[in-house]
């Protein structure tokens, strides 16, 4: 099996190994990613893979209000001690990725937890998106999951290309960081406000308005 440079920068973004490390454990493992990271874990090279079984309990909640106060965000990433916790690099990661958060409006955390039945109706869309194009059944179903994709990486935070650096992932910036400060890291939750949303808005009508008013003024 072939593999691109995206495929060897996606497993650097998965594992925080080295780049040539990267293109080593594709090529032995045929370009097989999930294989390529249990290769680099055999190897003691998979620096963020090998960490997520650790428990991290620690962390802290950060606020990030955009837009003269139209758009707020609460958000919780957790690590594995109140030291790291406590470090201006910790810090400036949580805060970039509630910046992410404020300009994206991602729904969920991870693919993991867009619910079903909103994904089925999202392929039903999107099939019947490609029928109304003329594309025969036969590639549907594959176009469908390429568009699913694309749906995953519109609301799935941690998909999402990062709004300071759209080369990377914001799970591949997270990688990063776990490599270099050597704890686990992980995005627990995270509360997105837009101000006036559900709520219902007066439209004005600007023509009817200057009517009325110079109705007004004539008869004065």
């Amino acid at each position: 099996m072939e593999f691109t440079a995206k495929d060897v920068m996606e497993l650097r973004g998965r594992t925080g190994a080295g780049m040539m490390d990267c293109k080593k454990a594709l090529t032995a493992t045929d370009g097989d990613m999930e294989k390529a990271i249990d290769f680099l874990r055999e190897k003691g090279l998979a620096a963020a893979a090998k960490k997520q079984s650790r428990i991290a309990a620690e962390g802290i909640v950060d606020s990030y209000i955009h837009l003269g106060g139209k758009v707020g965000v609460l958000l919780e990433v957790n690590c594995e001690t109140d030291f790291v916790a406590k470090t201006d690099e910790f810090k400036s990661l949580v805060h970039d990725i509630a910046l992410q958060i404020a300009a994206s409006a991602p729904e969920y955390v991870s693919r993991d937890e867009v619910h079903a039945d909103q994904l089925e109706h999202e392929k039903e869309i999107l099939a019947a998106q490609a029928r109304n194009e003329g594309k025969p059944e036969k590639i549907i179903e594959k176009m469908v999951q390429g568009r699913v994709d694309k749906f995953y990486k519109e609301v799935c935070l941690l998909e999402q290309p990062f709004v300071k650096n759209p080369d990377i992932t914001i799970e591949q910036l997270v990688n990063e960081k776990i490599a270099k400060i050597g704890e686990k890291i992980s995005v627990r939750r995270f509360v997105r406000y837009k101000m006036g949303d559900g709520l219902e808005k007066k439209v004005n009508d600007l023509a009817a308005e200057v009517a009325e008013q110079t109705a007004a003024m004539t008869k004065k």
